[in-house]
């Protein structure tokens, strides 16, 4: 990997902004620049002092006048709904026996498997994500095809396959002992192998028996430095039959937590309908409360109460949840995340809604370590941003006068077409799709 130099307006976030006006809370340079070498950041700055510290003839890639910021991070999306999209549906449950069953039967063929994944990391890398927590189906062929392409691509990623168990049909069915022997082997083959990390993936508790459960806890166990992934809360009749499946448990999270399932690399999708102490038990877990606004629109499952749930201390996140959510972009996930939050009486502000879908969602990964920011030894996982990529947001732009309106400007009018380019540790990747 050459290194090279990226030119442009350069934004990236130190933590979570408390405000508006907290300027503290990101570091951003009107002309600045970002040496790249070995797929990691060498220096970021001013570009005079970046191309100071350079050595002579190191190329630069100039993407003046566009924003340079850290590449969006998906912590909820499943690889195998990609042709479930946009199905109509009254609700989740009819909307899962419907479409997503019988979608996901289709990933028994290897050809299938590769198929969708070529088109999954093409379209995540058109919409300027980086790095996404992925569900697969219940077949191993779809892990194997979810991970090559991702080291294929050399893409940070997280994924697994989903254990079901029950409630489902038999062709997508597997055992408490066949669920957890896969896993292992899956595990073995692909959690740190290039940039990959593993989740144990009970889809939810309505599709896995007791045994199951107990079984992703020992997972979870035997395997700490994997993530766990799994639905909570997320429509009031799944909880009504989770509880029903589950009767001696105090409340949805209570069976999690029952089978060990809840720490700090727990990611709970959805958490709509949290009672007190389902609140409580995840905050004190450091488990992370995912929020997946265009999935909960459509599907009519109600309105996550995000900055609630952050201020009683739970980690959150923000995200697609494709096939359920309606785009694939995260622009267009912060702008109906911003709605649900006007509804529940304020919105975050524009600063607040680009930390989350960058070193937010980084953090709720446990992986601010390494991506999610623009600083010297991270992975140089970046997006270009052009505001003025469509005729009506170029009009709009004419009057945008500060960062924090161009970024408002961006999640509310931006998709795709807003993204100039995406780097994958540090080579441009959009650029070469083939279409």
């Amino acid at each position: 990997m050459t290194a090279k130099v990226l030119r442009g307006r350069v934004l990236s976030f130190n933590r979570r902004p408390e405000s508006a006006a907290d300027g503290g809370a990101y570091a951003y340079f009107e002309d600045g620049g970002i040496l790249i070498a070995g797929g990691k950041v060498g220096a970021v700055g001013t570009f005079d002092a970046v191309q100071a510290a350079t050595p002579a003839g190191t190329p630069v890639t100039d993407h003046r006048p566009h924003l340079i910021t850290a590449g969006f991070i998906d912590p909820h999306v499943h690889f195998v709904q990609m042709q479930v999209i946009a199905s109509y549906a009254a609700n989740l449950l009819e909307w899962l026996d419907t479409y997503t069953f019988v979608e996901e039967q289709k990933f028994a063929d290897i050809e299938h498997c590769a198929k969708i994944a070529t088109a999954f990391f093409d379209e995540l890398i058109r919409q300027g994500t980086t790095t996404a927590a992925a569900y697969c189906s219940v077949h191993t062929l779809s892990v194997d095809a979810f991970f090559a392409e991702a080291q294929a691509r050399n893409m940070c990623m997280v994924g697994g396959k989903v254990m079901m168990d029950r409630n489902a049909p038999a062709a997508l069915t597997d055992s408490a002992a066949s669920g957890y022997e896969q896993s292992v082997e899956l595990i073995d083959k692909w959690h740190g192998r290039g940039r990959c990390h593993y989740a144990i993936t009970p889809r939810f508790a309505l599709t896995s028996t007791p045994a199951q459960l107990e079984a992703a806890g020992a997972l979870a166990k035997k395997f700490p430095e994997c993530f766990v992934q799994t639905h909570m809360d997320e429509n009031r009749a799944e909880i009504v039959r989770a509880l029903d499946l589950y009767p001696d448990a105090a409340d949805y999270a209570g069976i999690y937590d029952r089978y060990g399932l809840l720490g700090r690399k727990t990611l709970l999708g959805h958490c709509i309908h949290l009672e007190q102490r389902e609140i409580e038990l995840i905050a004190d877990a450091g488990s992370v409360a995912v929020h997946c606004p265009t999935s909960n629109l459509f599907l009519g499952s109600g309105l996550m109460d995000m900055a609630g749930l952050h201020s009683a201390g739970v980690r959150t996140a923000v995200a697609t949840d494709i096939g359920g959510g309606t785009s694939y972009s995260m622009l267009r996930t912060l702008d109906e995340g911003y709605k649900v939050g006007q509804l529940r009486g304020g919105g975050a502000d524009p600063l607040l809604s680009f930390y989350m879908a960058t070193r937010g969602n980084a953090a709720a990964l446990s992986l601010d370590d390494r991506i999610g920011s623009i600083g010297p030894g991270l992975d140089a996982d970046l997006i270009v941003l052009n505001a003025g990529a469509t005729p009506a947001s170029a009009l709009r732009l004419e009057t945008v006068k500060t960062l924090a309106e161009e970024l408002f400007l961006l999640q509310t009018l931006g998709d795709d077409r807003m993204v100039a380019e995406t780097y994958i540790a540090g080579e441009p990747a959009k650029s070469r799709l083939r279409n």
